[in-house]
């Protein structure tokens, strides 16, 4: 397994951006699937992202496609999350979350998770 640590959350207006980051452990980085989910309060914890261990494949939720991007540097052990044209419907608790093998939008699939950054969009 791999130790992920997330940063990059904060407070952002509506419209605006951030770009989270997840740092890994470990020296089988390169061949995990990444992940992002994300839950709001009082809300179930929800897919937003993934990513294929090489990058060529991407997934995203409807939600923030065409606003948010997911992309990894294999070099640097890390997965990013940049977040565009920020809406107050997208503060929740953001989470990464590692497995081995193919990009998946299950949770149950991931086998590895982060703390969690607080993303907080304001009107």
């Amino acid at each position: 397994q791999v130790q992920l640590v997330e940063s990059g959350g904060g407070l952002a207006q509506a419209g605006g951006s951030l770009r989270l980051s997840c740092a890994a452990s470990g020296r089988t980085f390169s061949s995990h699937a990444m992940g992002w989910f994300r839950q709001a309060p009082g809300k179930e914890r929800e897919f937003v992202a993934s990513i294929s261990w090489s990058g060529a494949i991407t997934r995203y939720a409807d939600s923030v496609k065409g606003r948010f991007t997911i992309s990894r540097d294999n070099a640097k052990n890390t997965v990013y999350l940049q977040m565009s044209s920020l809406k107050p419907e997208d503060t929740a608790v953001y989470y990464c979350a590692a497995r081995r093998g193919g990009t998946t939008t299950l949770q149950s699939d991931y086998t590895s998770w982060g703390q969690g950054t607080q993303v907080t969009v304001s009107s």
